[in-house]
């Protein structure tokens, strides 16, 4: 009984590695869904409804139904292991909001670009964004219902991504595919990590 109290004694509590992940693409994609899908929290939202005069410069073809829109920013945790809890920043669609973006992308580990088949192209800003900038990234096709469904290739051409970008399908309402998106996203930006550190020398 003595050895058992002392083991348990000497037990720590791990202390979680924690990560920084976006979650971005173009307006109406599905990101404060995703995030609050997969949180383990109550996510931290900062909608506000759109309004006639919003609706100048808010393309809501495709999305009609839309009546809010994040100005600045989602917010969720998710503990994949008990080591390892990822922060999650949902970033605003819009481009007269982009002006945030560097500011949430500072110690990222990696991004997830949410896709929309109906509106590919919403999701360029984004893709040319993390590229530029260096950050490993995903691309997870949202399989909104009625929207043509497409082989990764297929989006990978029309995105003209690297090869070793991953493209999943994915639905950002669904807890366990969003999390799948999630696990690979980490995988992406450790594996690339790995890869670019320079060879230790002796």
């Amino acid at each position: 009984m003595a050895f058992g109290r002392s083991s348990r004694a000497k037990q720590r509590p791990v202390e979680p590695i924690t990560l920084k992940i976006l979650v971005a693409g173009g307006f109406g994609v599905g990101k404060t869904t995703a995030v609050g899908a997969v949180s383990e929290i109550r996510p931290l939202r900062t909608e506000e409804r759109l309004t006639e005069a919003g609706r100048p410069v808010d393309d809501l073809a495709g999305v009609e139904s839309k009546t809010t829109t994040t100005v600045a920013m989602d917010f969720g945790r998710i503990t994949l292991r008990e080591d390892l809890v990822l922060y999650l920043f949902g970033t605003p669609g819009q481009d007269r909001f982009w002006f945030l973006w560097d500011e949430l992308a500072q110690g990222a580990l990696g991004a997830v670009v949410l896709a929309d088949t109906r509106r590919l192209e919403d999701c360029f800003a984004a893709v040319d964004y993390f590229e530029r900038r260096r950050i490993p990234f995903t691309v997870a096709v949202n399989c909104f219902e009625g929207a043509g469904r497409f082989p990764a290739q297929t989006v990978r051409a029309a995105l003209d991504l690297d090869p070793g970008v991953p493209v999943l399908l994915c639905d950002a309402r669904d807890r366990a595919s969003v999390r799948d998106v999630l696990v690979a996203v980490v995988e992406h930006a450790l594996e690339r990590a790995a890869r670019d550190r320079p060879p230790v020398t002796t």
